[in-house]
């Protein structure tokens, strides 16, 4: 692992890292567009040196080390965009098959239509693209509406309150037991390896309360992309009991893309975390039908 200090277009520093500092992966590059406010640590396969990927992402606006911007008020998903042609600039990627995790999934469909010649391809893993408030508690089936209306409304009196609730939540004690504790809490399934989930699950409580909700109230703005708009390969990885990216409208829009495929798996929001070697090996396929396609695919 290692860490670099990158600009993004409006001056915000952002801290970027990636899995090969010195090119010694000698694989394909992939963007990973994380989750929002989440870490390297909760993408064990990626951390591998085998893992036969170089990766290059960066910690969201305000998380892990990068700086607030000194507008506030740019920390939605078209940022996140910006932030990530940024960090493919800085470390010399064209065109790379995006992944993205949760609101990363936004992301990367919102750069797939901004951009289209740099995306090769794209990897969704429990998110949607867009609208994603309106996905929330999936398994309730509750109207889309109730859901946006529900989980927006939480959010911003999370964000409302947050400033009591941060002290409180950067000194709960996160270790592998109570890792294996939350992994039968229905939230999380049980994952391979609860030492390094407890890291990225401490990386994430690093970040103030108030600041996350604030990030989530306007990332919850961004609508649903239109994808007519999207013509590269895309395959979706559900989980079956996700409470915050509904599998069903996963399902939806793999239907309504002409190359895209869905997988569900058995687990919940943390597919990365939960199984990490079957999400690993879904987008090691996506790569293969990719590269040999596509020669403007990055080799590294």
């Amino acid at each position: 692992m290692a860490f670099k200090d990158v600009l993004s277009d409006d001056g915000t520093r952002l801290r970027a890292w990636t899995n090969d500092p010195e090119r010694r992966i000698p694989g394909p590059t992939v963007v990973l567009c994380n989750g929002l406010g989440t870490s390297a640590w909760a993408w064990p396969a990626l951390l591998d040196a085998d893992c036969g990927v170089r990766v290059v992402s960066w910690n969201h606006r305000g998380t892990g080390g990068s700086d607030r911007p000194v507008d506030p008020s740019r920390v939605g998903i078209d940022a996140f965009v910006e932030d990530a042609t940024s960090v493919m600039d800085h470390f010399g990627v064209e065109r790379a098959v995006l992944a993205g995790w949760s609101m990363g999934v936004n992301t990367m469909f919102e750069l797939a239509v901004q951009h289209p010649e740099r995306v090769a391809g794209l990897f969704a893993v429990a998110g949607v693209p867009g609208d994603t408030f309106s996905t929330m508690l999936g398994p309730l089936w509750l109207p889309r509406f109730a859901a946006r209306a529900f989980s927006v409304s939480l959010s911003q009196a999370l964000r409302a309150g947050g400033r009591a609730l941060s002290p409180v939540a950067t000194r709960l004690p996160v270790g592998p037991r109570g890792i294996v504790l939350l992994g039968h809490s229905g939230l999380m399934f049980p994952v391979p390896d609860p030492e390094l989930a407890a890291r990225a699950v401490k990386e994430f409580l690093r970040t103030p309360v108030e600041w996350y909700f604030h990030l989530a109230v306007h990332t919850s703005r961004h609508r649903r992309v239109s994808l007519s708009r999207v013509h590269v390969p895309a395959v979706f990885v559900a989980g079956r009991y996700d409470v915050l990216a509904g599998s069903r409208h996963m399902a939806s829009a793999a239907e309504r893309m002409a190359d895209a495929s869905y997988v569900e798996l058995r687990g919940s929001h943390f597919l990365p975390m939960e199984q990490p070697g079957r999400v690993h090996e879904l987008l090691l396929q996506l790569l293969d039908r990719v590269s040999p396609a596509d020669p403007a695919a990055p080799a590294g």
